[in-house]
């Protein structure tokens, strides 16, 4: 059998919804997978000129590994596989490529087994990073609200308000989600908990019924502050754009800056160099699996 997965680019948070809110964006990987009788052979194609490098092309690589646990789940018989992975989303940017990639194995271990993508797809992809908003965003598309609940995985995907148009600013630094999470504390003020639960709460409504209170719904004391110095320029970038009353946040463990606008536009003065600016789309549909 061969297979073509494409999975969407996700960014996560959205400001104070810390691990929970994630929204599908129109930037693809595409994974060519053909069943073998025996070996594994992994080609990685980058559009990015030489962005993949270090990423093994043996059985550790992130897609093959989610492909082999979903077979077993499901038990599939994978005698062998070639993959060939045209790379578009950046690693490392915060923009949900590890949670693409295991999307992508299990989604195709799904297709395998000739079974259609369920709550099992979600707990299995979430298991791999201990959360599942990015994983969610990339299965389900559009806007997913995603928790975790006596250590069971779960997500409902809201559909976002049409005028939404996401606007990424993407550094050439990378970062480490790791030491990102590293930075923060044990434990925050009351005063911030309950700053940023108001506001989570408030970004449902207006990801989905009122964007125009996104601005004060993006707003965050919970987790952005402490992780700033790991990318200080990704920290100048959301304080001069909210400066602006635009509605920005660090996207995921960043340094990618996430705008959440509905012009598609950041403002003209507002300084933007060293990163690459450009509007994307919002995935509605998540991963895509065509047989051939």
């Amino acid at each position: 059998m061969r297979l073509t997965v494409r999975v969407p680019a996700s960014t996560a948070n959205l400001g104070p919804g810390f691990d929970s809110f994630g929204l599908a964006l129109a930037l693809h990987d595409v994974i060519e997978l053909e069943v073998t009788p025996s070996g594994l052979e992994v080609e990685v194609i980058d559009a990015g000129a030489g962005e993949m490098k270090g990423v093994p092309t043996d059985g550790t690589h992130l897609i093959v590994r989610a492909l082999r646990r979903a077979c077993r789940v499901l038990d599939v018989d994978l005698p062998g596989v070639r993959l060939r992975c045209h790379n578009a989303i950046p690693h490392s940017r915060g923009l949900g490529s590890s949670a693409a990639a295991v999307v992508a194995g299990i989604a195709a271990g799904y297709a395998l087994a000739g079974r259609a993508i369920d709550d099992l797809a979600l707990q299995l992809a979430a298991e791999f990073e201990g959360h599942a908003d990015n994983a969610a965003a990339s299965l389900f598309g559009g806007f997913v609200v995603a928790w975790n609940s006596g250590g069971r995985f779960h997500a409902e995907r809201l559909e976002p308000h049409a005028a939404i148009r996401p606007v990424v600013a993407i550094p050439s630094t990378r970062s480490s989600t790791r030491e990102a999470r590293g930075l923060l504390p044990e434990r925050v003020p009351l005063a911030d908990a309950a700053f940023s639960v108001s506001r989570a709460a408030l970004g449902v409504y207006a990801m989905t019924e009122r964007p125009e209170l996104l601005f004060t719904a993006t707003d965050d004391r919970l987790h952005q502050a402490y992780r700033a110095p790991a990318y200080p320029d990704t920290a100048r970038l959301v304080r001069t754009l909210r400066e602006h009353g635009v509605a920005a946040a660090v996207s995921g463990a960043g340094p990618t800056v996430l705008a959440l606008t509905t012009t598609g536009i950041l403002p003209e003065d507002v300084g933007v160099e060293g990163f690459d600016v450009t509007e994307l789309a919002i995935d509605p549909t998540g991963v895509h699996i065509t047989a051939r």
